[in-house]
């Protein structure tokens, strides 16, 4: 194998990269209604069109699905595949008060570039694609074929991946670069569900922006009695017009404890002034736990950690009350446990329980070639000996197919900015991801 100075080679293609880059993150590829042969709308399908330009410039074979579901781009021979695999699909920016910079126009200051997509995931994906693209210009040679897949659905319900697997040959192996170095061996179960009473009287409660995030708010009608619950609590709030507005703080479901959730405030406040209801007694009584002990039990293992659990959405109206549930699960602890251990618990208050979205845990051994390897990539480049291999509640696309792992690209101790306004991304740190991603295609796939 031609010998050559991998680092050099990252500065010299980097300017490249970046215009590349700045091509993608214009692209507000945010999932918005469906339009002919885009099932997640025009923005998620130009940025997948474009993904795939780019990859066709590379020189790799590019694949579209007729249906628009996902592409991929491939390069190499032989029988065995190994699989990159991404999304280009981004949370919305529409808070742009809260942007420092355009969110779909990258931006560099101070040695740091902005824009939504950075670090999440057309960032590192491209990053990635750039390692090879590099290992390949400058004359190493493959034994695999190497196929990057682009999907369109990751921030929503994984439409693109499931449509792939239904459709297309599996990796044999391979890695997202969706997470955090050095890598992650397991990630727990997620599991959303929708709880619903049929109250005829309710009071207009609501709140929460999605299953996988600690409310930041919630609302009810004001009254005088409710807001001195409140007081009396000791819970923030504040009166927007005639709406008592119960002020929280957000945090992602894998770590609810590290949040403030105003819906719990909010029903607890509701019960102290007199409310009653089917839905406030099951919020106060079994769900007002971040690990669901008075549910589940206390359920834990040595791989994964606690279980958590995360009051997400509520939606109160006459006739009919909502509220939506995100679980992660420990690796080694089985779903159908907690299906039956809700049920039960939610049958004491009429609470129907109806599941949303399921996605199973992942646990590769740390002592598999696959691991071993990754692990000495990022090793080499870094010289860092003393970062575990992670073990995670959040969810990456590494579980959607077997023997993929989470492998960056966000460095350790790095901001996590995903899902934020002001998403952003060190250049250095993306330098170091590219030089990773190439000493792991040299280990796996020459």
């Amino acid at each position: 194998m031609q010998q050559f100075d991998v680092k050099a080679a990252v500065e010299s293609y980097f300017p490249e990269f970046k215009n590349d880059l700045a091509k993608l993150i214009a692209i507000n590829s945010k999932n918005t209604p469906a339009s002919p042969n885009a099932p997640f709308g025009k923005g998620v399908q130009e940025a997948l069109e474009t993904a795939l330009s780019i990859s066709k410039d590379f020189g790799f074979k590019t694949t579209i699905d007729p249906e628009g579901f996902y592409g991929y781009a491939e390069i190499g021979e032989g029988d065995e595949l190994m699989g990159v695999l991404g999304h280009l699909d981004v949370v919305p920016a529409d808070d742009l008060d809260a942007w420092n910079t355009p969110p779909f126009e990258l931006t560099e200051k101070d040695g740091i570039l902005y824009g939504r997509g950075v670090t999440d995931d057309k960032g590192p994906m491209l990053t990635s694609m750039y390692a090879l693209k590099i290992l390949l210009e400058k004359g190493v040679k493959l034994n695999k074929r190497i196929r990057f897949i682009f999907c369109t659905d990751e921030e929503s319900l994984w439409r693109g991946v499931k449509k792939y697997i239904e459709k297309e040959e599996h990796p044999v192996f391979g890695f997202t670069p969706d997470a955090d170095f050095p890598l992650l061996y397991a990630e727990k179960g997620l599991v959303e569900y929708n709880l619903i009473t049929n109250d005829e009287e309710s009071i207009d409660f609501n709140g929460g922006t999605a299953y996988n995030a600690v409310a930041e708010k919630a609302s009810v009608p004001y009254t005088d009695k409710i807001a001195a619950s409140m007081d009396s609590l000791g819970y923030k709030y504040e009166k927007v017009g005639d709406r008592l507005v119960a002020k929280g703080k957000a945090a992602h479901a894998m770590v609810p404890e590290e949040g403030i959730n105003a819906i719990l405030h909010l029903a607890e406040a509701l019960v102290k002034s007199g409310e009653t209801g089917s839905m406030l007694g099951f919020l106060t009584e079994r769900a007002n736990n971040h690990f669901g002990v008075n549910i589940f039990g206390d359920i834990e293992d040595n791989i994964s950690g606690k279980l958590k659990f995360n009051v997400g959405l509520i939606d109160f109206k006459p006739g009919k009350q909502t509220v939506g549930i995100d679980i992660r699960i420990p690796v080694t602890y089985e779903k159908e446990k907690i299906d039956k251990a809700l049920e039960e618990a939610g049958k004491a208050f009429n609470v129907q329980v109806e599941e949303f979205d399921y996605l199973r845990s992942l646990y590769i051994d740390v002592n598999t070639p696959l691991v071993k390897s990754l692990m000495q990539a990022y090793q080499d480049v870094t010289g860092d000996l003393k970062s575990e291999p992670i073990s995670t509640g959040g969810a990456t696309f590494a579980r959607s197919m077997d023997n993929i792992i989470a492998f960056g690209a966000l460095m350790p101790g790095a901001a996590k900015t995903e899902h934020q306004a002001n998403e952003c991304v060190k250049i250095e740190d993306l330098k170091t991801a590219m030089e990773i991603y190439a000493r792991a295609f040299v280990l796996l796939a020459t």
